[in-house]
């Protein structure tokens, strides 16, 4: 959830230190700080809230240095204060952490039976005092740390500053992930590529239990086990690290309207030349010797994967289990012969999903994945790791990886269909040729943004929204709900449309606004009924459907925003976008932060 970020430069690193925090704040916003070595000296400088309070901070108080941590913090132990901020400092240690040390009571513990007390309410510092009592006992740095490390428990990424090493930073993984920068003369540390993007792209990616113990012209790395080892330096595409606005207002705003290339990309990697057939990465998976399918996610991931259930069970004829990854792990469910399991995850990894993974590996026939980040945890765990293409996300609440997690699940999808006999070469490429248009077709529906922002304008003033769908709608109507209260924080619940009169019917009333998605496909006629059943007892509807559908409803309609007319099989993909701008355009007119919502990280990496 923290970002973490370490340097050892030829230059001042607090101005980089900051740069690279502004590119992971994305990973919680509570509190910020750095720490750096001058002279042999350690300082460090800690704000509460956003970034830019450290930035104030530090022109007023300037850190000097040219080796130097940094920390963007998501609080899990303790309150967003500045007690509680790090890097935590014991003595001449400075430490920052992303992950949650379950076992830091014990440590506490087992210090203060040594007279050492803690000052704060983080798991973290304790971190840095038991490293430090290491060296009071005559420990150099080094093995300090090293000790240190050896007596944790849970998850964490950790990296360390001494006083006196101004050429030295140790850094370690377990279950949160790590990446060492190689520059020229010049070494980091960080969270993720994206941190590093501006500065190398040389990276080594940490594997889990790796430690690292970095200077300016070395990188030596132990695994586990506490054995050298070597780990690939890998080029990454700097492109695709991109986190500037390109002149939106929000980094939201840019992502959703990116999505029709970024799709096109996803759609282009995965076709062949003469665009008839669906070739996936290396060896690809046989889905004739499947006989189901379970899918693991968590938040938007897990709607992506619940819609994707519609198109494996209704293309492919293939039965498909979807669970929540932190049900699922503790479930500890029995994985039958034939089955594949299948996780969705944006940054790879997601601390749930890949301990779901971890769950189903040597279990399932194959392991695969859906992901942004072809060098995650995720993808490297996986037989087949399917890449989305949506590049660099900022905003905590998915848009673009969304729409692209459905379309690579939708190839997926058709790609088991055709291999399954379900679909015969005719109608795959008819449907890719569909799939090709929807690019266009969803540059074309950006057009209802001035429609939407309209009715958002009455949506800020309510309290309670409700969003319904049947058939691929459901899903939505579930992501639509979860976007509005993200980033709105307006109380937002999905139902199946049919289950309306088991129940949430009870809350209508005319202060209860319901979205309602309906295409007009097969299961139109059914929601119609339901809308009549909400109009009859004051509710307002907002119907989000194609021209056919707005011509059949009533005149009692509260709201209308007609979406261009789509192949049923494709209308997810497409109706995901007036969702997204309902939330967007609804935040904005409370004044709320839409990319930084408050309370939430864009990559959960903790339980």
């Amino acid at each position: 959830m923290c970002g973490i970020i370490g340097v050892l430069g030829d230059h001042e690193v607090a101005p980089i230190l900051v740069e690279a925090l502004k590119r992971l704040e994305y990973r919680g916003y509570d509190s910020a700080g750095i720490a750096t070595v001058q002279d042999g000296v350690l300082d460090r400088r800690r704000a509460v809230g956003k970034l830019v309070n450290l930035s104030d901070l530090l022109v007023h108080e300037p850190l000097a240095g040219k080796a130097g941590i940094g920390h963007t913090r998501w609080a899990t132990h303790g309150a967003p204060t500045l007690t509680n901020t790090h890097p935590h400092r014991a003595g001449r240690v400075a430490v920052v952490h992303n992950g949650i040390i379950e076992n830091y009571r014990e440590l506490r513990a087992e210090l203060a039976k040594c007279g050492i007390a803690h000052r704060t309410e983080t798991d973290t510092e304790t971190v840095a005092l038991m490293a430090q009592h290491m060296i009071d006992q005559g420990a150099t740095p080094q093995d300090a740390a090293h000790q240190t490390i050896a007596k944790l428990e849970g998850a964490y990424a950790l990296c360390f500053l001494f006083e006196g090493e101004a050429d030295m930073l140790i850094a370690a993984r377990k279950g949160s992930p790590l990446a060492i920068g190689h520059g020229d003369g010049e070494m980091y540390v960080g969270s993720d590529a994206i941190a590093l993007a501006p500065l190398t792209d040389r990276i080594t990616y940490l594997e889990e239990g790796d430690s690292a113990v970095i200077t300016r012209k070395s990188l030596t790395i132990r695994d586990a086990h506490g054995d050298p080892v070597d780990r690939d330096m890998r080029t990454i595409r700097i492109a695709n690290a991109r986190v500037d606005k390109a002149g939106h207002k929000h980094f939201m705003s840019k992502e959703i309207a990116e999505q029709p290339t970024v799709i096109s990309e996803a759609i282009n990697f995965y076709l062949t030349n003469d665009g008839k057939d669906i070739a996936l990465p290396g060896e690809g998976i046989d889905f004739k010797s499947l006989n189901r399918l379970t899918m693991v996610a968590c938040g938007t991931a897990y709607y992506a994967c619940m819609t994707a259930k519609y198109w494996f069970e209704q293309l492919a004829g293939m039965p498909v289990e979807v669970d929540i990854a932190s049900e699922f792990r503790y479930r500890q469910p029995p994985v039958t012969d034939g089955t594949a399991a299948l996780f969705v995850s944006q940054s790879g990894e997601t601390a749930d999903t890949l301990a779901a993974l971890r769950y189903c590996a040597g279990k399932a026939d194959q392991i695969l994945s859906v992901v942004n980040v072809p060098e995650s945890s995720i993808a490297r765990e996986s037989n087949l790791a399917l890449p989305i293409h949506a590049g660099a996300e900022i905003g905590v609440a998915s848009t673009k990886a969304f729409t692209c997690q459905l379309t690579v699940l939708l190839l997926l999808a058709l790609k088991a269909a055709h291999m399954r006999g379900k679909l015969d070469d005719d109608a795959l490429t008819d449907l890719l040729s569909k799939l090709r248009g929807l690019p266009a077709t969803l540059n074309n529906a950006m057009a209802i943004e001035e429609s939407v922002q309209g009715v958002s304008q009455s949506l800020s003033k309510v309290k309670d929204v409700l969003f319904l769908g049947r058939g691929m709608m459901y899903p939505l109507a579930h992501e639509g709900a979860l976007k509005l209260k993200e980033i709105s924080y307006i109380h937002a619940e999905a139902y199946a449309s049919g289950e309306l009169k088991h129940g949430p019917i009870a809350l209508i009333d005319e202060k209860m606004p319901v979205v309602v998605l309906a295409p007009r496909d097969a299961l139109f006629d059914k929601t119609i009924s339901n809308m009549q059943e909400v109009m009859a007892r004051g509710g307002k509807i907002i119907l989000l459907t194609d021209q056919a559908g707005a011509d059949e409803v009533s005149e009692d309609v509260w709201q209308t925003i007609i979406m261009p007319e789509i192949d049923p099989v494709l209308s997810p993909i497409l109706y995901a976008l007036p969702a997204q701008l309902l939330a967007y355009h609804t935040a904005v007119a409370k004044g709320t932060d839409v990319d930084q919502p408050r309370n939430l990280a864009k990559s959960v990496t903790v339980e």
